[in-house]
């Protein structure tokens, strides 16, 4: 059983949480969730083109896409932001000093969901067509 559209699924819902932890004010918890809602939909994609997809790096799973489904140019940039919030954005030890929250800002969070948003839906759009 293929499960790409449970994988889109749950990115769509990874979106979501990113957005509402936008909106309550939990910034580092958005760009942490805003890379998962990334992440799931990548993963959906390599499934619905009959791939399995390991790992937790956009960019990797970017790269081993067919080429044939190679999102276009800046692309790979925006995973390389959305990457820098897998760990940092959760662990205090990631920083100098100080929880993992005090170190993100309404604007990453907001460029964070942004990116996001444009991942899952470039996913679905290739899933659909």
């Amino acid at each position: 059983m293929n499960r790409a559209w449970d994988w889109l699924e749950q990115a769509r819902a990874n979106l979501g949480h990113a957005e509402r932890s936008l909106a309550f004010g939990d910034f580092a918890w958005a760009c942490f969730a805003a890379q998962q809602a990334a992440e799931a939909a990548l993963k959906a994609l390599h499934l619905r083109l009959g791939q399995v997809a390991w790992g937790h790096s956009l960019l990797d799973l970017i790269e081993a896409l067919p080429e044939a489904a190679q999102p276009p140019p800046g692309f790979l940039d925006k995973a390389r932001v959305l990457d820098k919030y897998y760990i940092p954005t959760r662990y205090p030890d990631a920083h100098p000093a100080g929880p993992a929250a005090r170190h993100y800002t309404r604007g990453e969070a907001e460029a964070a969901v942004r990116l996001a948003g444009e991942m899952v839906s470039y996913c679905a759009s290739r899933m659909e067509g």
